[in-house]
């Protein structure tokens, strides 16, 4: 019996048609001129997609690629932006949309790993609760979400995905014993932003808050001292925004929202309580209020302009021939007190698309690319300033490493679980030799 023959015995969908392989064996990395270097469609590709649709399905698929000694790579939707949904050894591509279940139970949601935040959100709002947070890309899975994302709408208040916001989960582990287990409190540690290589997410419980009413404010400003000195103060409102982000007029133009492109834009996703307040401090620092809607749906096109989103419109509007734009996830107060010397860290034109943390500003810097040396130069400069770097080009579990690599010798002895994303040692920078692995 053929591998493909065994895996359709569980249930599960098995594909092996190439577009399709092409397709889910890449992800959003593109953003990255360094991982569209790297790791360019069709460079990696999955021998099959298999696309479970009950939950049981999951834990069978693992136990015969276990047997077969297969790699197995989940993937949600594939919004991801730093090639963690790449098959680099072939394999299986564990394509988990079909896990689309949604739960509310009393103050927490639960879902399967593929259901889309979207969907998650609406069924929360129908019964009177907000999920914690939800990511710029809010079409992206509950799972995937989980196992690489970190922050989003709803982090001022709520931090990041690690910080309370999964309640429990039900994970597959890769060791062939075919069966689930039910991870909760710290034993999610090694499961949260760990990109699959601990275990495959099957379903997680999430946490939510009481609905409230959220409100768009959009304000603009004629300097970029003027929208820090108002951004900078939001954190003392009574109510915490769900999100707070600025642009300058560079960024602004390719904006999906007419805003007037030579001024400095803040946009404020605001409980209703606060919103006179918010008005207040815009007019009183020099700024002028462009809009507040009530409408939900507002917030959502609002929440589409977060994080990494500016950096997208800006890189899709420009000629075919113009210098790639890479992009530096920052955080610290530098980014509010010292912009110039922020931007002086790289050459030629640099941009600061900002956003709110509990703790002070964050920041997504943009500057032409001028090759992968030049741009770790730059990070290093930046932490010289005291500002506080990630790197979105490269694919390398980053975070709780130690403990990650301890819980895969149980729950993936072989080595299978999206190989080549926990390395034996966190590399300084993103140059990641692929066969170097556990």
């Amino acid at each position: 019996m053929t591998l493909a023959a065994e895996l359709a015995q569980t249930g599960a969908d098995v594909s092996d048609d190439r577009e399709l392989r092409l397709k889910v064996s890449s992800d959003w990395s593109r953003m990255s001129p360094v991982l569209q270097d790297k790791l360019p469609p069709g460079r990696y590709l999955a021998d099959l997609v298999v696309r479970p649709t009950e939950p049981e399905q999951v834990a069978a698929v693992l136990a015969v690629a276990y047997r077969h000694e297969v790699p197995v790579t989940p993937r949600g939707a594939g919004t991801g932006n730093y090639g963690q949904a790449t098959p680099f050894d072939g394999g299986i591509v564990l394509d988990l949309r079909g896990l689309d279940s949604i739960e509310v139970t009393g103050e927490t949601v639960r879902a399967g790993a593929g259901a889309k935040l979207t969907t998650l959100d609406e069924v929360a709002r129908a019964a009177g609760r907000d999920v914690w947070i939800f990511p710029s890309t809010k079409g992206s899975t509950v799972g995937g979400f989980v196992g690489g994302g970190s922050a989003g709408t709803g982090t001022i208040e709520h931090r990041t995905t690690s910080d309370g916001f999964v309640v429990s989960a039900t994970v597959a582990p890769m060791d062939g014993s075919g069966e689930t287990f039910t991870v909760s409190g710290a034993e999610l540690v090694p499961y949260v932003h760990t990109y699959g290589v601990t275990g495959v997410l099957v379903d997680v419980e999430v946490r939510t808050d009481p609905a409230r009413e959220w409100v768009a404010v959009y304000g603009s400003f004629g300097s970029y001292a003027d929208l820090v000195a108002v951004h900078r103060t939001l954190t003392t409102l009574p109510v915490l925004p769900r999100l707070a982000s600025g642009d300058e007029p560079a960024l602004v133009p390719t904006l999906p929202v007419d805003l007037d492109p030579e001024r400095w834009s803040l946009r404020v996703i605001a409980e209703v309580s606060t919103v006179d307040e918010i008005v207040d401090r815009i007019r009183g620092g020099r700024g002028e209020v462009v809009r507040v809607s009530a409408d939900y749906a507002e917030t959502d096109v609002l929440s589409g302009m977060s994080y990494n989103h500016p950096v997208y419109f800006l890189q899709q509007s420009l000629p075919p021939d113009a210098p790639r734009l890479f992009h530096i996830e920052s955080s610290g107060t530098p980014l509010w007190d010292a912009p110039d010397a922020v931007r002086a860290c790289y050459a030629g034109p640099v941009h600061l698309h900002l956003e709110l943390f509990q703790h002070g500003p964050g920041a997504m810097i943009v500057a032409e690319y001028a090759g992968e040396e030049d741009l770790l130069a730059g990070m290093g400069r930046l932490e010289a300033l005291g500002v506080g770097v990630h790197s979105p080009h490269q694919w390398y579990v980053d975070r709780n490493v130690a403990l990650a690599r301890e819980t895969a010798l149980r729950t993936d002895p072989k080595g299978l679980l999206n190989p080549g994303k926990l390395v034996d040692s966190a590399p300084v920078d993103s140059r990641v030799n692929i066969g170097v692995v556990r």
